[in-house]
């Protein structure tokens, strides 16, 4: 998420009430989560596991929870609470707006698109030509979709990551300041659900299609001609490459990468990175080849320990 000015180090860690690290003029110029952050972002960290991980990322300025050195070029902002001012930031420059309008009047739409009844479009969405919502789409607002896109009815655009932090009277949710792209060419089944991001952006590729029940979570990106079947769930942060085929039930971990032209067939469980052109199968998912070896060998096992047993 982009500040529309940059603020300098001193100026925003007196804003947030905190102490800074470095150079007072040292700019900042947006936030991002540790998966996204580019030269200029503001990354925060409040876990002594990730210190390391924070403070060697492409992130230039750093919210942390305890006051160490600086890396060459870049700034600290210690705080005591590094979530919470991170949440600061966000409502800030990302505040709710409440509408009375079931469509925003800012609404872009292209020539030939058509919007049935019942549909929810807030602030701040633009829609391509002959793309087609079908009733009782919900889009949050922050969205830019493509031409000849389809959305089915009960879709919804724009819901809040699931992310939180226990606290002792509860989870506290980290607020979502990102958006959502759908490209050209995409089409989504009905009741999938597609959260934008905490801080950058949900994108779906160009030609790809979902079908009904499929969850795409935060920050998400979605390569080009993929395929998920229904119920696939892909948690936060995972990077899927061009023509990826997901079949029923898959659920894909956060911060991982599917390789392009990967196969992961139904009911498969993604905990760690996938190498491109290959099948999957299991879980943890595995190349499919030598998972079926591995259940043949286990059915095979009862009549060897009997024979071992004479």
């Amino acid at each position: 998420m982009r500040f529309p000015e940059p603020r300098t180090l001193s100026d925003l860690a007196d804003w947030l009430g905190c102490t800074f690290v470095g150079d007072p003029n040292h700019l900042v110029t947006g936030i991002n989560e540790i998966h996204v952050v580019e030269s200029g972002d503001l990354v925060f960290v409040d876990h002594p596991k990730y210190y390391d991980k924070a403070l060697n990322s492409a992130a230039t300025t750093v919210l942390i929870n305890k006051e160490v050195e600086a890396p060459k070029g870049k700034g600290l902002i210690v705080s005591d609470d590094p979530f919470r001012d991170f949440n600061k930031i966000t409502k800030f420059y990302k505040p709710f707006a409440a509408t009375s309008k079931a469509i925003a009047d800012d609404l872009e739409v292209g020539e030939g698109t058509v919007i049935q009844p019942g549909c929810f479009i807030g602030s701040n969405v633009k829609i391509g030509k002959n793309t087609i919502i079908h009733a009782n789409v919900s889009i949050y607002g922050d969205c830019v979709i493509g031409d000849d896109v389809i959305i089915h009815s009960g879709t919804v655009l724009g819901s809040s990551a699931f992310y939180y932090k226990k606290r002792p009277e509860g989870y506290d949710p980290l607020i979502s300041g990102g958006d959502i792209r759908i490209d050209n060419r995409v089409e989504l089944g009905a009741s999938c659900t597609i959260d934008k991001g905490v801080s950058g952006t949900t994108i779906i590729g160009e030609g790809s299609k979902l079908d009904n029940n499929v969850h795409v979570g935060h920050d998400t990106q979605i390569g080009k001609n993929c395929l998920f079947a229904s119920q696939v769930g892909i948690a936060g942060c995972v990077i899927i490459e061009d023509n990826v085929t997901l079949w029923g039930q898959v659920g894909i971990t956060s911060g991982i990468t599917i390789g392009a032209g990967c196969v992961v067939l139904a009911q498969s469980g993604v905990s760690k990175p996938l190498e491109g052109g290959k099948t999957y199968f299991g879980y943890p998912a595995e190349e499919a080849r030598k998972k079926y070896k591995e259940m043949a060998s286990i059915r095979v096992l009862p009549e060897i320990i009997a024979k071992l047993k004479q």
